[in-house]
C-alpha cells in the first residue's frame, strides 16, 4: 500500500485545484456547532422536498461551514452515512461539496479511506457523477476518485465497481477533436518523469488523470473485462496524446519551472502513458493473423522436408550456409520481408530519411525470455517506460578500423570521457548526427525489431517455434558503402541474416573449439591475432532476398563494397533473426529436468533433511546435477539445442526428429551412467561452499517446474531446491562426513536414474 502523505504530495504537484482546509481554530463554539448540524443536515437530507430551496440552502451551508473547518474522523463518521443521498441530490452544489468532502476524508487516514471503499452505496452513488452534464459536479466526483486512488485497496475497489470503464467513456465524450501538450520537468531528472500538461479543459485532464492510474493498477484479468471496443478507442486517444508527448520529448521542448502557467498540468508521466499503452495492448483480442505454418521455413530454409532435415542434421550449430533467394517462388513465400520493406520507404531513399525514421522509436527495455509476468516486468521498469532510444541499449553506431581492426563507436569517440556515465538518450540533435555518421562510415544496429514491427514479431515468433525455444530476437544493420561495421567476433546464438536491400560480403570462420558458447556466457570480441586464418573459412555474397545462418561460436565479419558499374544501391540493410538457446533448452538443461522429473516420481517414502539417510539421498541428488554440469564442460553434445519441442509444419517431420531426439538422449543417459565424477563434483561444491556461493545456482531454474510446491507427509520436496546457503553448508558437511556411505547411495542414485528414466516418458512432458 502506497504511503498516504506521499501519494498527496504527489497529487498537489500538478495544477489539480485539491481540497483546502482552513486550520484556524474558532473556538469549542465552533466545533460543538459543527456537531450540532448533524441532525438537521440528516433530517434534510431525509426529506423528501427535494425542490424546497430552504432545505437545499440549509444542507449547502451545513456542508460548507463542515469543510471549512479541518475534519475530525469522529465527526466525518457520522456525515459518511448520509453520503449516498446526498451525492444524488438534485443540487448540483450539494452533490459537489458532498463528493468534495467524500476526497477529503479518503486522504485523512488509511482507516477512514477503508471506511469510506467499504460502503459500495458511497462509492456507486460518486461514481455515477463522473458523465454528468454538469462540469462542476464532474470534476468533483472525479477529484474524489482521485483521493480515494490513494490506496491500493480504494483503487481495486473502483476497479470492482467499473470506475475505469465510466471514466473512459467520460473522457471520449469529452476529450476534444485535437489534442495540445506540454511537457514539464518534475521532481525526477528521468526523461519518462516527464509532466503532461494539457491545453484544454480541466475536466478532460482529470479523467485521464483518474483513468491511466486505474489501468496501471490492473492486473490482466481486470484488464481482459475492459470492453474491447472501448480499449481500443480509448488506446486511439493515448496514443494521440503519445505522439505529441514524444515529439516534444525529441525536440527536447520541455517547460521549465514556472512556465506554462495557462495549462492544466495532470500527474500523468510519459512513463504512466507508455505504461497504460502497454496494458492496453494486453486487453487486444484482434492480434494479427498467426503467419502461415511454412512460409517462414520455406523462404528462410528450403522448399522440401529433406532439404530441411539435412539443414538439421548436418548444419544446426555445426556449419554455416545460405540460402539463395527462389527465382521462381511465390509472392506470398519470396516476399515474407515486403511490408517491413515498406514501411523503410523506397529502399534507394532510405538512408536519407534515417533520422525521420528514428524520431518514430522509442527504448525497447530488455526482457528476460524467462520473465513469466509480464506486468510484474511492468512494475519493475516502470519509471523508464516510454524514453526515446537509448545509446548502446536500443541503437549502436560503429565502425570498424580498417588498420587496427578494432571497432569505433560515434557518440563513444565524440563525448567527453570524463562525463559521469549516464544512459544517454537520444535527442533529434543526437539523430541528425546519425544520419552524419552513417555517411562517414558508421554502420546503424538497431536492436528489437520484433518490438518495433508487427512482420518482424510474426516471424521471429514462428522461427523460435521452428527450434522449440522460448524466444527469437531481431535486429537490424544499416552500413554504408564500403565499410565494416562490427568487427570480427562470435555470438551466443545462432544467427539467420537476412538480406534486405543492397549486398555484403561474409567471411565466417569454424568454431575455435569444439563447445558452443552458452547463453549471457562474456563473448570476446575477436580480432585478426586471435583468430588462426588458416582454419576453415567460408566467403559468402549476400544479394537481396538470400539468407545466411551462422552457427553459435562462428567467428565472422561483413563489409560492404561499392562498384558503380554494377548498378547496386551501394549501402547493405539487414536483418539478423537470433535464435536463442537458454540453459535449461540445451540438452544438458534437458538431462537436469530429466533428473528432476524422475525424482518427483518416485514413489518410496523419503526420510526427512533431519535424519541422515534422508542427507544423504537428497545431496546425492543434487551431486548428480552436478556431475552433469561437469559432463556437459567436456562434452559438445550437451551444449546442443534440444529441439524435442520443435514444432516443423513438414508433414512427415516428427518421425525423424523425434528418433534424432531420441538417439541423442540415448547417447547422453550412456555417458551419465558411463562417468564416476564423484570426486570431482565433491571438491566443485566444496570450493563454492568455500567462496561462500550458492552451488546450485545455475540450475536454480529447476524451481520453476514445482511452483505448486508440493509436499508429501515428513518430506518437503520444495526444500531440495529452497534451503538457504548456511543450510547447505550444514548439510554438506554431514555429507562429507559420512563420505564413503554417500559414494554409495550417489551411485545408486545414478544407476537407478539412467536405468528407469524412459525417453518415451520424458518426451510425454512436452505433449
Amino acid at each position: 500500500m502506497e504511503d498516504l502523505q506521499e501519494f498527496k504530495k504527489k497529487n498537489n504537484n500538478g495544477n489539480r485545484k485539491r481540497k483546502s482546509q482552513s486550520h484556524s481554530n474558532t473556538g469549542n463554539t465552533d466545533r460543538r456547532s459543527n456537531t450540532l448540524t448533524f441532525p438537521l443536515l440528516m433530517a434534510a437530507a431525509l426529506s423528501h422536498s427535494h425542490t424546497n430551496t430552504n432545505t437545499h440552502t440549509l444542507v449547502k451551508d451545513c456542508l460548507t461551514k463542515f469543510l471549512s473547518h479541518p475534519i475530525q474522523p469522529h465527526e466525518a463518521t457520522c456525515i459518511l452515512s448520509l453520503c449516498p443521498l446526498l451525492l444524488r441530490s438534485k443540487s448540483p452544489y450539494i452533490a459537489t461539496l458532498t463528493a468534495q468532502f467524500v476526497g477529503a476524508v479518503s486522504l485523512l487516514s488509511f482507516e477512514m479511506n477503508h471506511q469510506v471503499v467499504s460502503d459500495f452505496h458511497t462509492l456507486k452513488a460518486l461514481i455515477s457523477l463522473i458523465p454528468t452534464s454538469r462540469k462542476a459536479v464532474s470534476m468533483a466526483a472525479c477529484d474524489g476518485l482521485l483521493d480515494i486512488c490513494s490506496t491500493c485497496l480504494g483503487r481495486q475497489r473502483l476497479l470492482h465497481f467499473s470506475a475505469l470503464e465510466t471514466l473512459m467513456f467520460a473522457f471520449l465524450e469529452v476529450q476534444g477533436s485535437s489534442t495540445l501538450i506540454s511537457l514539464s520537468t518534475g521532481d525526477d531528472v528521468n526523461i519518462a518523469s516527464l509532466r503532461i500538461g494539457f491545453q484544454k479543459g480541466e475536466l478532460p485532464v482529470l479523467l485521464l488523470n483518474a483513468a491511466i492510474i486505474l489501468i496501471n493498477t490492473c492486473n490482466i484479468e481486470q484488464l481482459r473485462k475492459i470492453p474491447s471496443k472501448l480499449s481500443e478507442c480509448f488506446s486511439v486517444s493515448l496514443k494521440e496524446v503519445w505522439r505529441e508527448a514524444h515529439k516534444k520529448m525529441i525536440n527536447s521542448d520541455i517547460l521549465g519551472a514556472g512556465q506554462g502557467m495557462n495549462l492544466y498540468f495532470s500527474n500523468i508521466t510519459i512513463s504512466d502513458l507508455a505504461e497504460s499503452i502497454f496494458r492496453l495492448s494486453i486487453n487486444v483480442d484482434q492480434f494479427p493473423a498467426l503467419m502461415s505454418s511454412n512460409i517462414v521455413e520455406r523462404r528462410i530454409f528450403w522448399s522440401s522436408e529433406d532439404d530441411f532435415k539435412h539443414f538439421i542434421l548436418n548444419q544446426w550449430e555445426v556449419l554455416p550456409c545460405v540460402v539463395r533467394r527462389f527465382s521462381s517462388a511465390s509472392l506470398e513465400v519470396d516476399e515474407i520481408f515486403t511490408s517491413f520493406m515498406q514501411s523503410l520507404c523506397f529502399k534507394d531513399s532510405f538512408p536519407l530519411v534515417l533520422s525521420s525514421i528514428l524520431q518514430d522509436l522509442i527504448s525497447c527495455l530488455p526482457i528476460d525470455s524467462d520473465e513469466l509476468d509480464i506486468l510484474n516486468f511492468l512494475m519493475e521498469v516502470r519509471n523508464k517506460l516510454g524514453c526515446p532510444l537509448i545509446n548502446e541499449q536500443d541503437i549502436r553506431l560503429l565502425r570498424t578500423d580498417n588498420q587496427f581492426k578494432q571497432e569505433v563507436h560515434f557518440f563513444q569517440e565524440n563525448s567527453d570521457s570524463c562525463r559521469v556515465k549516464t544512459p544517454h538518450v537520444l535527442c533529434l540533435d543526437d539523430m541528425l548526427k546519425c544520419q552524419e555518421a552513417h555517411n562517414d562510415g558508421y554502420t546503424v544496429a538497431l536492436r528489437g525489431m520484433e518490438f518495433r514491427f508487427e512482420r518482424v514479431a510474426l516471424i521471429v515468433d514462428r522461427l523460435a517455434s521452428i527450434f522449440g525455444q522460448p524466444s527469437a530476437g531481431a535486429n537490424m544493420y544499416l552500413t554504408p558503402p564500403n565499410s565494416q561495421g562490427l568487427a570480427r567476433h562470435y555470438d551466443d546464438h545462432c544467427v539467420f541474416v537476412c538480406q534486405i536491400f543492397g549486398s555484403k560480403q561474409w567471411k565466417i570462420f569454424s568454431q575455435p573449439n569444439g563447445q558452443l558458447p552458452r547463453l549471457y556466457d562474456p563473448c570476446n570480441i575477436l580480432n585478426n591475432e586471435t583468430i588462426d586464418d588458416t582454419r576453415d573459412c567460408y566467403n559468402f555474397f549476400l544479394n537481396e532476398g538470400d539468407v545466411l545462418y551462422i552457427p553459435r561460436g562462428c567467428p565472422h565479419e561483413a563489409c560492404t563494397h561499392y562498384n558503380k558499374q554494377d548498378g547496386s544501391v551501394g549501402f547493405s540493410l539487414h536483418l539478423t533473426l537470433g535464435v536463442e538457446v537458454e540453459p535449461p533448452f540445451e540438452w544438458e538443461g534437458f538431462m537436469h529436468i530429466a533428473l528432476f522429473c524422475w525424482k518427483r516420481t518416485q514413489h518410496h517414502s523419503h526420510p526427512s533433511l533431519k535424519s541422515l539417510s534422508g542427507i544423504l539421498n537428497v545431496m546425492s541428488t543434487r551431486l548428480l546435477h552436478v556431475v552433469i554440469g561437469l559432463i556437459g564442460n567436456s562434452d559438445p553434445a550437451f551444449r546442443k539445442a534440444c529441439l524435442v519441442a520443435a514444432a516443423s509444419s513438414q508433414s512427415n517431420t516428427n518421425s525423424w526428429l523425434d528418433q534424432c531426439q531420441r538417439t541423442i538422449f540415448s547417447y547422453l543417459i550412456n555417458k551419465i551412467s558411463r562417468e564416476l565424477r564423484f570426486q570431482e563434483a565433491l571438491k566443485s561444491v566444496e570450493a563454492a561452499i568455500e567462496r561462500n556461493e550458492d552451488p546450485f545456482q545455475q540450475i536454480k531454474w529447476l524451481g520453476y517446474l514445482n511452483q505448486e510446491r508440493e509436499s508429501v507427509e515428513g518430506h518437503d520436496w520444495d526444500l531440495d531446491w529452497y534451503v538457504g546457503s548456511t543450510e547447505i553448508k550444514d548439510i554438506f558437511a554431514v555429507y562429507v562426513e559420512y563420505k564413503e556411505m554417500a559414494e554409495r547411495v550417489f551411485m545408486d542414485v545414478k544407476s537407478k536414474f539412467c536405468n528407469e528414466v524412459s525417453t518415451i516418458f520424458l518426451f510425454a512432458l512436452y505433449v
